[in-house]
């Protein structure tokens, strides 16, 4: 597995650490609503590749990693139920 990918989650994650201040609360956001960010991002990075989150200031491929690795860890099993 590329390294990289893990750094950039983990920089995703630390923004998100401070800006809700409770490491687990992407644990209960609905499914649909990190899908939507996923498009989101993706569209945002096939307009402009080097693009940035207007209110993070990281780039958009980063968000859409970690909004992707969190849809996989909420679809594991059957909790996507």
């Amino acid at each position: 597995m590329p390294w990289q990918i893990v750094r950039d989650i983990a920089q995703i994650r630390t923004y998100g650490n401070r800006k809700y201040h409770d490491p687990d609360s992407w644990r209960r956001v609905e499914l649909d609503r990190y899908i939507d960010a996923l498009l989101r991002h993706v569209i945002a990075f096939a307009e402009d590749p080097a693009g940035k989150d207007a209110e993070s200031g990281i780039e958009h491929y980063k968000h859409a990693a970690c909004n992707l690795a969190f849809i996989a860890e909420l679809m594991k099993g059957d909790n996507h139920g």
